[in-house]
């Protein structure tokens, strides 16, 4: 029977429309959508999907609870392991992971696990369902240093276990990438992330935001002076990279992380607010992962013709299959297997095009993908008034740099003992994009409850119980 069931589709809102406004582009399942999806789960006794998720969600328990229309069971069980589901549910790229091993997925499409958990969350939202209790303090202190997806979770298991835990954050916003990376029509802030944020301080959690650890306060002032008995670094990878070609200076050219910031955060889409931010009539943005498509259909949004540009293939491209999809329909100009040469400009300094080389794919390279060649004498020049690079991040090296005897890696990531994510500091832990560089919100989610088992370890071996 479950078989038969076709996926169930999901609706969305118009490209044509939603090119105008910045309001979520996927309208996610109703009820009745989701117990049907639900009902094409086959409820493996050995739940490939489970071994898939990096929080290790208990994907056919919640999957059969929605199946007997019992939401509030399957919200339960999600919130065994996740803090984040109505985050988790719309950007976790579930094709890769937990859908990715769907056996329905071998000769078919899998189960739609990404909108069954979106829809649990939202009802639980709606309902106001998850109203968690404090646990009782065992007395020992842990400091968290930034609000992202991995000192969330990390915070959250810390919280259930009876540790006081402090989030230190340094924008004025608890959320990390949530809140200033993420846009708006992807992940709606004060419905979604704010509403999982208050969720976790529910649990006793403590959020200081406008602290910068290694300026406002040391790692060590944390641990000699305020007494925290154990220091988890999930303070992300937000320092962008560029190409160091001609023109790269000029006025126009922008990261892909501050043009974000600049919109998600301080609210630049919004005529309400008064932060600048400049698209003119033409972008280009230069890269192929998820931050490059949300950065050019943030530009779209605001009114811009919008160029990706990308040395590779479309097969190659990182960025999740349904973001692709939803760039083209949204009218992104996609100029693949190109890559910027020089940025041009006037004589007042400013951006007013991109020369760009055509390439070739030759034999694969050590990320398993094929190598971009440059192809001679093909060079052609793109019209734009800005360029923004989107071609990935590396940790800020400020914690480092103000922690002594804190190893890092020659790009700055901090080195970590894997199996105990403890670093060259004791009872200092790390985890997430600090560690490994950018990666996904639920792989970040996943290095921060490992730390927090470790932390819980370390501490209880050290000092005993209080």
């Amino acid at each position: 029977m479950s078989t038969k069931i076709p996926r169930v589709p999901v609706r969305e809102q118009a490209a044509q429309e939603r090119i105008k406004n910045f309001e979520e582009v996927s309208y996610g399942y109703n009820a009745e959508e989701a117990v049907l999806e639900a009902h094409r789960c086959i409820q493996c006794k050995n739940p490939r999907c489970v071994k898939a998720c990096p929080v290790q969600i208990k994907i056919p328990e919640f999957i059969l609870a929605v199946k007997n229309k019992d939401f509030a069971q399957a919200a339960d069980i999600i919130a065994e392991d996740s803090s984040l589901p109505a985050i988790c549910g719309r950007v976790c790229p579930q094709e890769s992971q937990c859908e990715g091993s769907c056996v329905l997925g071998v000769k078919g499409e899998p189960v739609n696990i990404g909108k069954l958990e979106r829809f649990v969350a939202d009802w639980g939202r709606k309902e106001n369902y998850y109203n968690p209790t404090k646990v009782s303090t065992n007395g020992f202190k842990v400091a968290v240093i930034g609000s992202g997806p991995a000192g969330l979770a990390c915070a959250t298991d810390l919280a259930k276990l009876g540790y006081q835990v402090k989030i230190f954050e340094a924008l004025h916003l608890p959320g990390g990438v949530l809140e200033y990376g993420i846009p708006e029509f992807r992940l709606p802030k004060e419905e979604v992330v704010r509403y999982e944020i208050n969720n976790v301080k529910k649990l006793g959690v403590e959020i200081e935001t406008n602290v910068i650890v290694g300026r406002t306060i040391t790692i060590d002032d944390l641990l000699d002076k305020e007494g925290y008995h154990a220091i988890f670094l999930g303070s992300g990878a937000g320092l962008p990279k560029f190409m160091n070609i001609p023109g790269e200076n000029l006025n126009g050219v922008v990261s892909a992380n501050e043009f974000l910031t600049r919109s998600n955060l301080m609210k630049a889409f919004d005529p309400e607010y008064d932060t600048p931010i400049y698209v003119g009539k033409r972008v280009a943005v230069v890269g192929g992962g998820n931050v490059a498509m949300d950065a050019a259909r943030v530009a779209r949004r605001l009114g811009a013709e919008v160029y990706l540009v990308y040395r590779r293939s479309e097969k190659e491209l990182p960025a999740r299959v349904e973001e692709v999809h939803h760039a083209k329909e949204e009218g992104i100009i996609f100029k693949l297997l190109n890559n910027p040469v020089e940025i041009l400009g006037n004589e007042k300094g400013w951006v007013t095009g991109m020369r760009c080389i055509e390439m070739g794919l030759g034999e694969p390279d050590e990320s398993g993908r094929r190598r971009p060649i440059p192809i001679k004498g093909s060079e052609f020049n793109i019209e734009c008034d800005v360029v923004i690079m989107s071609l990935g991040t590396s940790p800020n090296p400020l914690i480092a740099s103000t922690t002594p005897n804190l190893n890092t890696e020659k790009w700055g990531g901090i080195i970590i003992d894997e199996n105990t994510c403890q670093t060259s500091r004791e009872g200092v832990f790390a985890g997430g994009d600090n560690v490994t560089g950018a990666a996904t919100v639920i792989l970040a989610m996943g290095a921060g409850r490992k730390a927090a088992e470790q932390i819980d370890v370390f501490i209880k071996n050290k000092f005993g119980k209080k």
